[in-house]
């Protein structure tokens, strides 16, 4: 059964940047913005998928940027933030959903470079994103900030230690964040995905076994859907949730019940 949607002019007329958009979650968020009416800013680190993903979204009759950011680099994230601005006008949607976890070992284990990589990616970058957007925001009085946090916050993560870490902070961050954007009319909320059947869990899927794993230890006995994070994406950056902010929702199947 497919999910549910919004109504397809939901977003029409609002532009939103996207983190992370090269593959995986990001790209069906983007994909699920444009779906809905909006115009895309597509930032990672991969241009040319970076390009390949704006023709699909100008094909749907949107406007698309496509540009290189290296989310670990401050320098980097107020370029292309002032680049989104200059193009369109204005930004009304921020989603920051590049993440990494590029180790699964444990915390005694682990290397420093490793818990550099996954801090700049997971936190600092989504912070400063966040940051730049919103000295942009305030001034219009409106906007959504919408962060990609992950099940792994909401309990202990063995062998993934850091990246649970990354994220707890990502929801403490959008906690905080609501609060001090809520007098500028911004709102902001995290959702939480558990196993998707792309991005980071792609090396489940790979493996019979680990899948059927996750799979029975899911109450709603599947592994979820990118349109059905993107269809939640799309519901917090609408004028519909204009009084839900500060929020964290998981989109686990039950995972974290």
């Amino acid at each position: 059964m497919e999910p549910e949607v919004l109504k397809p002019d939901t977003l029409t007329g609002k532009v939103a940047l996207v983190t992370g958009t090269s593959r995986g979650l990001g790209r069906g968020i983007a994909l699920g913005l444009a779906r809905h009416g909006a115009d895309l800013v597509l930032a990672s680190r991969k241009l040319e998928l970076n390009r390949e993903l704006a023709e699909e979204i100008r094909v749907m009759g949107r406007r698309a940027l496509p540009l290189a950011t290296d989310i670990m680099k401050v320098e980097e994230i107020c370029a292309t933030v002032d680049r989104a601005v200059d193009e369109f006008g204005a930004i009304d949607i921020l989603v920051n959903n590049a993440g990494t976890n590029p180790i699964r070992c444990a915390a005694v284990e682990v290397e420093e470079w490793s818990w550099d990589k996954i801090l700049d990616t997971n936190l600092k970058g989504l912070f400063f994103f966040s940051q730049a957007v919103a000295r942009h925001m305030i001034p219009r009085g409106r906007g959504s900030i919408v962060n990609i946090s992950s099940a792994a916050a909401a309990a202990g993560t063995p062998l993934g230690s850091v990246y649970g870490a990354s994220k707890a902070g990502v929801n403490h961050l959008t906690r905080t964040l609501a609060l001090e954007l809520a007098p500028h009319g911004i709102t902001v909320n995290a959702l939480g995905p558990s196993f998707f059947e792309v991005g980071l869990s792609e090396y489940i899927t790979k493996s019979p076994e680990l899948t059927e794993a996750i799979v029975s230890r899911t109450p709603l006995g599947r592994m979820g859907k990118p349109d059905e994070l993107a269809e939640a994406v799309a519901y917090l950056a609408s004028d519909a949730a204009d009084y839900i902010t500060g929020q964290v929702i998981y989109i686990d199947g039950g995972w974290t019940a």
